[in-house]
């Protein structure tokens, strides 16, 4: 087996295989390097056990509310050994639907699980348990990320997302510092497992980034529900650790705060997992924590591209699928292919859930002169009264120079399938007077884009759902 290469893929994950078996694809005789499982992040500590829990949390809620429907059931309780065991088990099916080593390897790759590969030099790299160097005229490094360690003192009695699943019981409470997506998925989940739940957040509101209505809805939720929240906070000081109790100190308003609690959570980020590959002796260049690339994906050295979380792009498995095509296209082709995000929907399972898809409202009135925003709420829609989750909203951003769709927002049940209907419709070019005049199928939760599109476009005259009045908290401006 010869040690050159076209093209050598470093991790993987949704990225790293996408950009194998591309590149394979393309003719390159390709080499593909990981140091634990394939899969990456997503498939082993991340989105799919993630979703399994969230699973949980979902089902845990809807049996107890199974007595508004005539069903006598008993309080539920969380086995949380049989949880992880099932958690365990969704990783291992996945796997074994994916069979993405068996794909590589059928594609023509080589594929090597040993250890950790190290740049010796620009085109060379170093497999840390085997002692195996192997080159490449071109390197596409899909390393993903990692959760980002936090510089204060008693930073080591914290605990991070994906060390969830080593707990052997939950704790009795927790405080989770951090209100991104991952953030707010493991508040609905701990607090659905009847964990008490305090969530801390530095930005001014919860899921910062996000349309802020749909922030301030999953706030309003999680309060109801009894998580306690404070947001707007200055860092951590300090956590202290006296006999199994964590005392988390924190300053909000130039006053110290304290917290009790049995864990801490931090979910404070997820910058590219750099610090062992040995990017800096070869001079690429990084900036804030991730690898700057160019719109090939290509970094300041020319012949290594960079896919997946590591760039700090997408930071989603469906974005770093599409950063992986181009970079192999780059890497085998040279750079002619530039990458964009046009369309990236994203979302979490949360309870509410929440998505979003394109530009948020203020984003869109800095792009366009002209912007009509239209908003339909969950509690009229009439599935959403079926089901009781009557929480929750779909806003839709038009242009009105155009009647096309730059932007969605959506909080509630069902909110990222919605979304999803939406990006496609958006994909397609779909005038918001279309979606109006679509004959959706009733009672669904996609309904509501009819709902919303009716607002900007009343004469259609066919939505199914008619046309609503905003509610408090979310409003229209047609």
């Amino acid at each position: 087996m010869s040690n050159a290469y076209d093209v050598l893929v470093i991790g993987a994950g949704p990225a790293g295989s996408m950009a194998a078996l591309h590149a394979a694809e393309l003719g390159a005789r390709v080499a593909v390097v990981e140091r634990n499982r394939t899969g990456g992040t997503c498939t082993n500590t991340g989105c799919v056990p993630t979703r399994v829990l969230a699973k949980t949390a979902r089902t845990l809620r809807d049996i107890r509310g199974a007595d508004e429907y005539g069903i006598e059931v008993g309080a539920p309780g969380l086995v949380w050994q049989r949880t992880l065991a099932r958690v365990r088990q969704v990783i291992e099916d996945v796997h074994t639907n994916k069979q993405v080593s068996q794909r590589m390897r059928e594609a023509g790759a080589d594929v090597f699980f040993e250890g950790t590969a190290t740049f010796r030099s620009p085109n060379e790299i170093h497999l840390s348990e085997s002692g195996r160097t192997l080159s490449a005229n071109n390197m596409i490094v899909c390393i993903g990320g990692k959760s980002r360690r936090l510089p204060f003192p008693g930073a080591e009695h914290a605990m991070y997302p994906e060390q969830i699943l080593q707990l052997e019981a939950l704790p009795r409470s927790v405080v989770i510092v951090g209100s991104g997506y991952t953030g707010v998925q493991l508040v609905t989940c701990m607090n659905a497992f009847g964990v008490d739940v305090t969530l801390l957040e530095i930005a001014p509101g919860v899921l910062p980034g996000a349309d802020p209505d749909v922030g301030r809805v999953l706030a309003d939720s999680f309060r109801m529900q009894g998580v306690r929240i404070d947001t707007g906070i200055k860092g951590v000081d300090q956590i202290e650790l006296r006999d199994g109790v964590r005392t988390l100190r924190y300053t909000k308003d130039d006053q110290q705060q304290t917290v009790d609690c049995d864990a801490v959570i931090l979910c404070a980020g997820w910058p590219a997992n750099i610090e062992e590959i040995g990017l800096d002796k070869i001079g690429v260049e990084t900036k804030r924590g991730f690898v700057t690339v160019n719109e090939y994906l290509q970094t300041n050295v020319p012949h290594i591209f960079v896919a997946g979380d590591a760039n700090g792009q997408g930071m989603l498995v469906q974005g770093a699928h599409f950063e992986a095509y181009v970079a192999a296209e780059n890497a085998v082709h040279g750079p002619r292919l530039p990458f964009k995000h046009e369309l990236l929907p994203n979302g979490g399972f949360t309870d509410p859930d929440h998505a979003g898809v394109g530009l948020i409202e203020d984003e869109a009135r800095k792009q366009y002169t002209d912007v009509a925003v239209a908003v339909a709420q969950y509690a009229d829609l009439d599935r959403a009264i079926i089901d009781n989750r009557t929480a929750g909203f779909l806003k839709l951003i038009v242009d009105r120079k155009t009647d096309l769709v730059v932007g969605a927002h959506a909080a509630g049940e069902n909110a990222v399938e919605v979304i999803q209907a939406v990006a496609t419709a958006m994909a397609a070019g779909v005038k918001a007077s279309t979606l109006a005049a679509i004959e959706l199928a009733y009672p669904t939760y996609t309904a509501i884009i009819g709902a919303a599109a009716s607002e900007l476009a009343p004469k259609a005259g066919r939505a199914t759902v008619r046309p609503i009045q905003p509610h408090s908290g979310v409003s229209n401006d047609v």
